[in-house]
Parts: C-alpha cells; sequence; structure tokens
C-alpha cells in the first residue's frame, strides 16, 4: 500500500486544505470496506439504507420550495455523516477542496498559524515569523473560538479552517479566549511561504550546538532539508543537535520515518493498526548519518502526530532526550479515500504505537497523552526557557 504516491489521494501536508495548518492526521491509503460502520451503512451497505439517503435527496431536489443544487446536498449529507462520527480527526472533502490536494505548495494565503483542534474551536500551537498572526500578536496557547459572527465550537476542523482562509488582502476577524478573556483581532490575509525546516548553529558556553526547528512533516521533503542542515552543522562544528519539534503538528508517516532514520540505523519506528487495516511495521531506512552525537527533542503541546511518532522513536530507542511538556498525544491515523463524486473521506481508520507499544492518544484530554518529556521545561513568556534548558541538557552531555 504506497504512502507517498504521486498523486493526492494519500496526501498528508498540513497546508493544502487550509489558511492555518491543521494537524489532521497520518495519512494511509484504504479501501471502502474499512469505513466505521454509521459511513459503510450509508455509502456501501446493501439494507437500503443507501436507498433511502437517495430517495429523500431526490425529494428534495424535486419538491423543495427553491431550487436547490444536488451537488451541495450531497456535500452536506457526507459532512453530516462523518459529522457524526464526533471525531474531530475526520472529515468530508468536497470535490472543489479534493481537487487542492494535487497542486502541493508551500505558498499559503492566510494569517500564519498553526492549530490544533479544541473543543472551543481551534487552538493556536504555533505563529509563523512575519505573518499578519505574528504581528497582531497572536500566541501558542490562544484558542479561537469564532471567525467573524459564527462559533466554532461544534464544528470540524475543516470547517472552522475553511472560515479562516481565503484571498491574501482580504480581512478576517477572530474571537479567541487567552488566560479566560475573551479577545478579538482583525487581520488581513497575506501570502506567505510556510518553511519546513530552519537550523542555526548557536555557542553554549563555548560548546557549538546545532539547532533545527521543523515545522511540518510535508510532502515538500522534511526528512531531506532536516538531514541537509544536519549534515551542514556537523561539518561546522556542532557537537550536539535539538531537533525542535515545539509546534509542529505533523504530516506524511513516511517523513517522520525519513527524519527518525537520520539517527537511528535500523529498527522499529512507528507501527500502525487499525479495525479493519492490516497491521503495519515502520522500520529505520538504513542511512542514519548522526547515530552517536547526542539529541535533545525540544517538545510542547503542539507537539502532535508526526512529531510524537519521531519523538517517541527516539525517546523509546534512548536515541534522545526530550525535553519540553507534554505533547499533544493524537494517537490515531487517517485514511483518505476518494468518492465517486470527486470528493474523498478523510477518516480515522486504526491507531499507532511507538517501538516500546505505547499508543499516545487522547487528545490532550486523557491524563498521560502524549509523550511525557525526560525533562520538563514549560515556555516562559518571552519563549526562551524550554530552548535553554534544552541547550543546558545537550552541552552537558557533549561535555
Amino acid at each position: 500500500m504506497p504512502l507517498h504516491p504521486a498523486r493526492a489521494p494519500r496526501r498528508g501536508i498540513k497546508v493544502a486544505l487550509a489558511v492555518v495548518v491543521l494537524a489532521i492526521g497520518i495519512w494511509l491509503g484504504g479501501h471502502p470496506s474499512w469505513l466505521p460502520s454509521p459511513l459503510r451503512s450509508v455509502f456501501v451497505d446493501n439494507s437500503g439504507n443507501g436507498q433511502l439517503v437517495n430517495q429523500a435527496l431526490n425529494l428534495i431536489e424535486k419538491d423543495y420550495y427553491r431550487r436547490v443544487s444536488r451537488g451541495q446536498l450531497v456535500d452536506s449529507s457526507l459532512a453530516a455523516a462523518v459529522a457524526s462520527l464526533h471525531d474531530p480527526f475526520s472529515q468530508y472533502i468536497s470535490p472543489s477542496d479534493y481537487r487542492s490536494f494535487g497542486h502541493p505548495t508551500p505558498q499559503i494565503s492566510g494569517v500564519g498559524i498553526d492549530v490544533n483542534p479544541d473543543r472551543l474551536g481551534l487552538r493556536v500551537v504555533g505563529v509563523f515569523p512575519g505573518t499578519p498572526a505574528a504581528q497582531a500578536g497572536l500566541a501558542p496557547g490562544d484558542v479561537i473560538v469564532a471567525v467573524g459572527t459564527t462559533q466554532l465550537a461544534g464544528h470540524s476542523s475543516d470547517f472552522d479552517s475553511q472560515l479562516i482562509r481565503g484571498r491574501a488582502g482580504t480581512e478576517v476577524e477572530l474571537t479567541y479566549i487567552r488566560n479566560g478573556r475573551r479577545e478579538v483581532m482583525r487581520l488581513t490575509r497575506e501570502s506567505f511561504t510556510l518553511p519546513i525546516a530552519d537550523d542555526r548553529l548557536i555557542s553554549y558556553h563555548g560548546t557549538k550546538l546545532g539547532h533545527v526547528q521543523l515545522t511540518t512533516f510535508s510532502e515538500q521533503g522534511a526528512g531531506a532539508e532536516v538531514r541537509a542542515d544536519v549534515q551542514q552543522m556537523l561539518h561546522q562544528g556542532a557537537r550536539g543537535i535539538i531537533l525542535d519539534l515545539r509546534g509542529n503538528g505533523g504530516g506524511l508517516i513516511q517523513e517522520a520515518v525519513n527524519v527518525a532514520s537520520i539517527f537511528l540505523p535500523d529498527g522499529t519506528i512507528v507501527s500502525t493498526d487499525g479495525r479493519n487495516s492490516p497491521r503495519q511495521v515502520f522500520t529505520a531506512t538504513g542511512n542514519a548519518i548522526s547515530t552517536k552525537i547526542p539529541v535533545v527533542v525540544l517538545v510542547d503541546r503542539g507537539t502532535a502526530s508526526a512529531s510524537e511518532i519521531v519523538t517517541a522513536a527516539l525517546q523509546d530507542r534512548k536515541r534522545a532526550v526530550v525535553v519540553g511538556t507534554h505533547t499533544f498525544g493524537k494517537g490515531v491515523f487517517q485514511e483518505v479515500q476518494q468518492l465517486p463524486n470527486g470528493g474523498a473521506l478523510d477518516i480515522t481508520a486504526g491507531y499507532y504505537y511507538t517501538p516500546s507499544g505505547r499508543n499516545l492518544g487522547g487528545g490532550g484530554v486523557k491524563e498521560g497523552a502524549g509523550v511525557t518529556p525526560n525533562v520538563y521545561a514549560p515556555e516562559s513568556p518571552n519563549g526562551t526557557r524550554a530552548l535553554d534548558t534544552a541547550e543546558r541538557v545537550l552541552a552537558a552531555q557533549v561535555q
């Protein structure tokens, strides 16, 4: 089963569908028979439910007092069916949105935030420098509860993101909660290029350390870019590497394997298992370039999905020290399956497990969800405390 096909049906980049960047999962291929029973009964079951739905749509199209689009009815019906699962990571993708899957690009138009689903709307886990959100002061931890006059609670993350995205030059009003207080800001959307990774060489009391911040495990080549950054810093004399995954909401599972394989020469990275999907084990690619140099992985509440796969693999295999706070806790993966109308279903199909057999699920809600850091380091208001701790921990390993 291909994990990284040339075309879109099973992709996992975070930016194709939304101006904000959503942590909506690790996408694999699938088959309609793997659908959860509430959806299978509508789409592929022979019990008569499918015929009933079709009959109802025919009556609405024929007898409703205003002319309605059949496509609109189908889109709304499918979206409602997926919403009935009460799963923030599952969604129906309309034909127009699904077409954008085939044209991946790091150039996006929006306000420049990375978000995770929240019961009140969308929780900001990252703000990209120089974007409208950064300039206006939106910060990680803020929870967006309304866009314009529309409240976000109770809707899918895809629905919420569609309200925020839009053409460059247009305005959007966001209502958000910070420290228990509701605030409102008005932003003008802009076009910008989403960075994949950023690296720099730092000196900690005379010790050279490499810092790589990865923002997404996208199809644009997160693994290749991190590999190049690590190689460059090692050539410049770095004696340890900080892999900064704060605010990274995930992406392609294969890119997670590629990144972990930079530091692990062999063995299991992650395994997946679903109710109707076969167990699959993903192992290191065998071309590690840094198997002994000390590594610290820096994480926070916004570290999710593919980011947690890398973090947990390096932690389980005793290859890195994890510094920061508990990660998000997204222990499930999604499958994207194309539908005859040109749209697609992106639904949760199973769990993933770390090399030691842990499932990290809980979505930041259940006790013990996510990866527990080896060294706890909450972030400070100026954003430097956790990084300072990571530098200190790493430097101590290379002395």
